[in-house]
């Protein structure tokens, strides 16, 4: 399917390895232009080295109040347009809820719910009609994962900001949507997984699929999202994990 991507330009966030540079891929696949951003200028050198011709890079600490304006400036200095953002970040720290202390709480709420929310926000007043905005949270956000409590608490907040701006911004239309993912082959789920191989290998039995998802399968669904084929979905949480949710 061609999602009629060529041409625009995304910021993609945590764009240096993982689910997040999955999408960026997938965007670029797709014809589009890409601004990636991560914490390390290295990494983020490797990757748009990787993504080739239509990427360019700009290594930011999304939990800084001036990144989100440093990247929408970037965007439009090396492309001349913006059209959505695809946002990726660190998980927030692994631990029980017993054990939550006001300081790993502050944490975890300033990586999976704060930052995410303020770039998702202040690229949604910059957007135009067709403009379109994918905030990755966690399967977490819709059913709790033990010794996951940090994010257990910031991922529902994240998708409520979700669901209320897009009630604030459809009459312009600009889409946003959250992307739940499940247990994918990817630095984070590795680092989990060996401080817990026993709820990793939990997490794969309780998959209809039974496996981990390669991060490509999740970097296809976002760039549908954020495309214009998928111009009448918004304000929802779509997961992609293989079926391990209890829920529908």
């Amino acid at each position: 399917m061609d999602l009629d991507l060529s041409g625009r330009c995304f910021l993609v966030t945590g764009a240096s390895k993982g689910l997040g540079f999955a999408t960026a891929r997938a965007l670029v696949d797709e014809g589009a232009n890409v601004v990636v951003s991560s914490s390390s200028e290295d990494n983020t050198a490797a990757a748009v080295a990787a993504l080739g011709d239509n990427a360019r890079g700009l290594a930011a600490d999304l939990t800084d109040p001036g990144t989100p304006r440093r990247l929408i400036d970037y965007a439009r200095e090396q492309f001349g347009r913006l059209d959505g953002l695809f946002v990726s970040h660190g998980g927030p720290p692994a631990g029980v809820a017993s054990e939550l202390d006001d300081d790993t709480l502050r944490r975890g709420l300033e990586i999976a719910a704060i930052a995410p929310i303020r770039i998702a926000r202040e690229v949604a007043a910059e957007l135009g009609e067709g403009g379109s905005i994918v905030v990755l949270t966690s399967t977490s956000g819709a059913q709790p994962l033990t010794g996951l409590a940090s994010s257990n608490v910031a991922r529902p907040a994240t998708q409520g900001f979700v669901k209320d701006l897009a009630n604030e911004i459809g009459s312009r239309g600009v889409r946003i949507n959250a992307l739940l993912p499940g247990t994918f082959e990817t630095e984070r789920a590795l680092e989990l997984a060996a401080k817990n191989p026993a709820a990793r290998e939990k997490s794969i039995n309780a998959a209809a699929l039974r496996r981990v998802g390669d991060p490509a399968e999740l970097g296809a669904v976002a760039a549908f999202l954020l495309s214009p084929k998928a111009s009448y979905v918004t304000g929802a949480a779509w997961t992609v994990d293989g079926g391990r949710r209890a829920g529908m």
